[in-house]
């Protein structure tokens, strides 16, 4: 089975540590890390990366002190290994300029403003990771049962009946 990652970054650990606690029905068969900064982000990644894992999907802060989560997604988009990865930008302080920016520039995928629900930010995850696992997995059943099953069966039938003509 493939090794997957999500990885969340927000310079607030309890902000961090209440969306880790909001996805962890996740894990398995997702690997779920956080990340305080966007260097320590960078190299959870790299070390993923170099366990021969992929990043699934990232869900940043956009307002930290070394680098913006925008600039981070944007530079995600254009790396050969992490352009696939599903994006969500969570804030409550981006504005219209620099959501323009994310969703033109940085592959977002979604923008989800603070304060978020708990049960509204697992469902936009696993539709992002739904959408994941049938694009880029050869086999996405191991993850049916955590995220969107019936999408999955779907897929994996459809499949079947092309490689069948």
């Amino acid at each position: 089975m493939e090794q997957l990652l999500i990885l969340c970054v927000d310079d607030e650990r309890e902000v961090l540590d209440s969306v880790l606690h909001d996805i962890a029905p996740l894990s398995p068969p997702f690997t779920i890390d956080g990340a305080e900064s966007v260097a320590e982000a960078r190299q959870v990644i790299k070390d993923f990366e170099a366990q021969g894992g992929k990043l699934a999907l990232i869900l940043a802060d956009h307002i930290m002190p070394d680098e913006l989560g925008i600039d981070f997604l944007i530079d995600l988009n254009h790396a050969s290994t992490s352009e696939s990865a599903k994006k969500i930008l969570l804030t409550g302080q981006a504005g219209l300029h620099d959501t323009i920016e994310a969703i033109n520039r940085g592959g977002l995928n979604y923008y989800l403003a603070k304060p978020w629900s708990e049960e509204q930010l697992l469902s936009i995850i696993k539709e992002k990771l739904t959408d994941f696992v049938i694009e880029y997995c050869d086999n996405p059943m191991p993850f049916a049962q955590v995220l969107d099953g019936e999408r999955i069966f779907s897929h994996v039938n459809q499949h079947r009946l092309d490689l069948g003509n």
